[in-house]
């Protein structure tokens, strides 16, 4: 690998969009298999991933790792290869760390900072009216988080929490790794592919709330340039009202 790879490329940030969070679903005596503890009431499953599926991170990341509470046996999980995602059973919500490693050594041309993320796991609803006993039950955590630490500077956003009709719990939230002054090597791994360009239909139409498409993007551009046009015609009858004013003014001064 030449040397050229490892250098750091000046005054250039690229963010990937990414994906991460958890799906949780109460469990029936049909999931429920003979290791289950009974004491456990939701099957869940934590995971991270690119938004656009054309971005391809496995040539970046050497593995990626889920620390689970401490009562779980093997509590960090470690994946190499996608999908990045961990399925366990358990009975109450508590921290998630999920740890990207990136691939180690000048020699790679890659030399990346580790990027750290917490997520709070979620098994129900959010519901800030129910009665105290419906409210989730959290597994205290007597270990610290380790100091947060970013590949970049990150940029989420709050959690959508949905709940589907089968009482199935989606927690999920929209994050940005952002590589500043990336190396060489990096520039070329996240810019090898073009970028997916807004879909004209839905790929399915029970995703009707999950995609965004070309026609809700021009739909929107329409709203926009109405209301920019409703806001320069304000302006205008301001602007003519004000010089009424002052001719009034300069009337009554006279």
């Amino acid at each position: 690998m030449s040397s050229t790879h490892s250098r750091r490329i000046k005054f250039v940030s690229i963010s990937v969009p990414i994906l991460y969070g958890n799906h949780a679903i109460k469990l029936t005596p049909e999931k429920r298999k003979p290791t289950t503890p009974p004491e456990h009431t939701h099957e869940w499953t934590v995971f991270f991933k690119p938004v656009l599926g054309d971005i391809d991170l496995t040539p970046l990341i050497k593995k990626v790792t889920f620390k689970l509470h401490e009562t779980y046996e093997n509590p960090v999980r470690t994946l190499e290869s996608p999908p990045y995602q961990v399925t366990e059973t358990g009975w109450g919500e508590f921290e998630i760390i999920i740890k990207l490693h990136f691939q180690p050594g000048v020699e790679l041309g890659i030399n990346e900072k580790n990027f750290q993320i917490f997520h709070a796991l979620k098994l129900h609803p959010y519901n800030p009216q129910a009665p105290q006993a419906q409210q989730p039950q959290v597994q205290q955590s007597q270990a610290q988080p380790p100091q947060q630490q970013f590949g970049g500077e990150g940029g989420s956003v709050g959690t959508v929490i949905r709940e589907r009709e089968n009482g199935e719990v989606h927690s999920v939230l929209y994050d940005e790794l952002v590589f500043n002054e990336p190396t060489e090597k990096t520039f070329e791994i996240l810019t090898s592919k073009p970028v997916n360009l807004i879909p004209y239909k839905l790929s399915n139409l029970d995703k009707r709330d999950q995609e965004y498409i070309r026609p809700d993007e021009i739909d929107e551009l329409n709203r926009m340039d109405i209301y920019i046009d409703k806001v320069k015609q304000e302006i205008e009858n301001q602007r003519n009202q004000y010089k009424l004013l002052e001719q009034e003014k300069l009337a009554l001064l006279q």
